[in-house]
């Protein structure tokens, strides 16, 4: 998704074509499971012991002034409290073992304000390990003593990252963020993962929900069945509430409660991981189910998730079992800048009960049949996705089929007009099957397309199933997309160019362009940007992400071609897709890929088109 204005928007700017896929890496011996020593790793935590080994970005920020107190002992950590603009940060380096299991951050905030607003964050606290952000607080957090906070940080076991506080105010009104007892405990005996088997694998989701009158608010249960792939033991998983983001820790828009099939732990990564530890530990081949009851509540505004007026949209709502592979538990931070999801191919089986009077556009194929009075039940059954998102509101609704046979429905919201609606089905059919001659057939019955002029982001893509601006660009490549994620999946915060790149270079093809004048202007920003940075990088340099991945990812796509030859590459991403179809690709397995398509040797290739991996 996102560039600036998203994907939709990079895609008018740079066209794209496709490819990614799947292919384990090279399996390696596992080595012995490290000892892990029970130890409290936060140096100088209670802030009695002088400053060391913390930094301040300005002297005094560990105080026992007068003014605040201490939760232990008499010193402590105030940050901000100035009433001008001003930034504060307290950090230090630690270092979690690698044979711990189990890390567990906390630590006592108190926060008090001058401003006094009830909706506007003006003031912010974030708290960050690595480049991760856990949360963030705000005058909004105001308190009348501390309280603690705790996170899970165990995947960051084996690694030495910062933890880092920096506190931000505006230019008047102060807000004091004070910490004290800082801790980070680590226990628990693991064996890291003994070879690079994705897991836990086949995962099939049954989900029941009923919304309120507008679509906003869906209440319900879910469950997930799972396989453990891994020979290493599965005695715990974690789902990926993804849309916390979008709220606060205190007021979350998903909340899982009521767990069943395993016991729920804390809530980390800013309430966007839920643990969840098994009654035993799955052996390789074993299944278990988990079971919870789900609340979500939309927010406003015309998001990926979001309502817009009547119209909702509900995207990575339901919650996801995150992957565990070679490197570990991936537990990436949301992005809003592009995409952080991870997602191993699943089944999805959704029944939506709702008003009537809305129509409700999901992944799959949708079956409507009549609820209680003046209800309707939706239910969408879809095979082999990564997600599942839909959208409720009273949209107009016209259908089509392409010419190679595949249903496509256009949803608009009011205000978009018939001529437009028309030209994006026409659209729509058009790219579908133009994706499906390059890189094969459409796999998902039906193809759902929403359309809504006031998304911000231009557009988004979920398996059978986009938001879209009236756009012709943006539509062929959100739809493009079914193929570079969906069907050839990856893993979209580490490597976002194997979907965005090889989309515009998707989009180009379809539309006919060559990338012909695709250098012109060219200009790197340092020697560290390069089109395989993860979104860690891109999030700390936004201005350069849909330029280095949608423009020079794109680029590097055609140059490629004309190294190969026309036929040699299109050959090269039609296999690749057919290799990797439901899989999951990587950078090292896409240029291991080209390589055995030339007798040229490629390395200088990747090299000068800075793609490492």
């Amino acid at each position: 998704m996102r560039a600036t204005p998203h994907k939709a928007l990079a895609a008018s700017a740079f066209a794209i074509a496709a490819l990614v896929a799947t292919a384990l890496p090279a399996t390696s011996a596992a080595a012995a499971p490290a000892a892990c020593t029970p130890a409290q790793v936060v140096a100088n935590g209670g802030l009695e012991s002088g400053t060391s080994p913390w930094t301040q970005s300005q002297t005094g920020l560990i105080t026992n002034r007068t003014g605040q107190s201490a939760h232990g002992g008499t010193y402590f950590a105030w940050l901000n409290g100035v009433g001008s603009t001003h930034t504060d940060t307290l950090s230090q380096s630690v270092t979690i073992p690698s044979g711990c299991s189990t890390a567990s951050l906390t630590f006592w905030l108190h926060v008090d304000t001058a401003e006094t607003t009830t909706s506007t964050k003006y003031d912010k606290l974030t708290a960050k390990i690595g480049t991760t952000t856990l949360a963030t607080y705000s005058n909004l957090d105001k308190n009348t003593g501390y309280v603690q906070k705790s996170f899970d940080v165990s995947a960051f076991a084996g690694q030495t990252v910062s933890l880092a506080f920096t506190g931000t105010e505006d230019s008047s009104l102060k807000t004091n963020f004070v910490l004290d007892d800082i801790a980070l405990n680590t226990s628990g005996d693991t064996t890291p993962p003994g070879d690079s088997t994705r897991t836990p694998a086949a995962p099939a989701y049954t989900v029941s929900l009923s919304s309120n009158a507008a679509g906003t608010v869906w209440t319900g249960h879910q469950s997930a069945s799972f396989t453990n792939a891994s020979a290493t033991p599965l005695g715990e998983v974690y789902l990926r509430l993804w849309d916390n983001y979008h709220g606060t820790c205190a007021a979350m828009p998903i909340v899982v409660s009521n767990v069943t099939g395993g016991t729920a732990g804390a809530l980390s990564v800013n309430c966007t991981a839920l643990k969840i530890d098994l009654p035993a530990p799955l052996t390789q081949g074993q299944s278990a189910t988990i079971g919870f009851d789900l609340g979500i509540t939309v927010p406003s505004g015309a998001d990926r998730f979001g309502y817009d007026g009547a119209f909702s949209f509900i995207g990575n709502a339901l919650p996801v079992l995150a992957v565990r592979d070679g490197a570990g538990w991936h537990l990436d931070p949301y992005t809003n800048n592009g995409e952080s999801f991870y997602s191993l191919a699943s089944d999805f089986s959704v029944a939506l009960d709702h008003p009537s009077s809305l129509l409700v556009p999901a992944t799959g194929a949708s079956v409507d049949t009549p609820g209680t009075s003046g209800r309707t039940v939706t239910t969408a059954t879809a095979s082999k996705v990564r997600d599942f998102a839909w959208a409720a509101g009273p949209f107009s609704k016209i259908s089509g089929t392409s010419a190679a046979g595949t249903p496509v429905n256009v949803y608009s919201v009011s205000g978009i007009s018939a001529s437009d609606s028309q030209s994006m089905l026409t659209t729509a059919k058009s790219a579908v099957d133009a994706h499906s001659a390059r890189f094969g057939a459409y796999p998902y019955g039906e193809l759902d397309a929403v359309i809504d002029n006031n998304f911000w982001f231009g557009g988004m893509e979920y398996p059978g199933f986009v938001l879209d601006l009236v756009s012709t660009t943006a539509l062929t490549h959100e739809i493009a997309h079914q193929w570079w994620y969906g069907i050839v999946g990856d893993d979209q915060y580490n490597n976002p160019w194997l979907d965005e790149a090889f989309t515009d270079y998707a989009t180009d093809l379809a539309q006919n362009k060559t990338g012909a004048s695709c250098w012109n202007s060219v200009s790197w920003a340092s020697s560290a940007e390069k089109i395989s940075n993860s979104m860690a990088y891109w999030d700390t340099h936004s201005s350069r992400y849909s330029t280095v991945i949608y423009g020079y990812g794109k680029c590097a796509l055609h140059d490629l071609r004309r190294v190969l030859g026309d036929t040699a590459m299109a050959k090269l991403l039609k296999d690749y897709a057919t290799s990797h179809w439901y899989g999951v690709s990587t950078t090292a397995d896409f240029k291991a890929a080209a390589q055995a398509a030339t007798t040229t040797d490629l390395t200088s290739f990747w090299t000068t088109h800075r793609i490492d991996g």
